[in-house]
């Protein structure tokens, strides 16, 4: 009997890590967009994929933006962006499309 309670009580522990791993809802909206000179593309063929700013543990930091060659021909890019979603806000991240 002894066993069997030793070996739950070692289950239950090794199980109670997983609940710190709760998603960190964030409440403050992130500040308006900064104003980026994009210059000239390095080449043809390239696309601007604009900055964001991205939440950094208890504030938001600016990511600037920068020319990239989508990986493939005819692709578009999506900007990264804030969602606001009931009572916090979600990144949706940039990708190619």
């Amino acid at each position: 009997m002894m066993k069997k309670i030793a070996l739950a009580l070692l289950i239950a522990l090794t199980l109670c890590p997983v609940a710190s791993f709760a998603q960190v809802a964030i409440r403050i909206g992130p500040p308006h967009r900064v104003y980026e000179d994009r210059g000239r593309p390095p080449e043809r063929g390239y696309v601007w994929t604009g900055g964001y700013h991205r939440y950094d543990g208890d504030h938001y930091v600016w990511t600037p933006g920068r020319w990239q060659r989508p990986e493939h021909p005819g692709q578009r890019w999506v900007a990264h962006r804030w969602r606001h979603r009931g009572d916090h806000y979600e990144m949706e991240e940039g990708h190619w499309r």
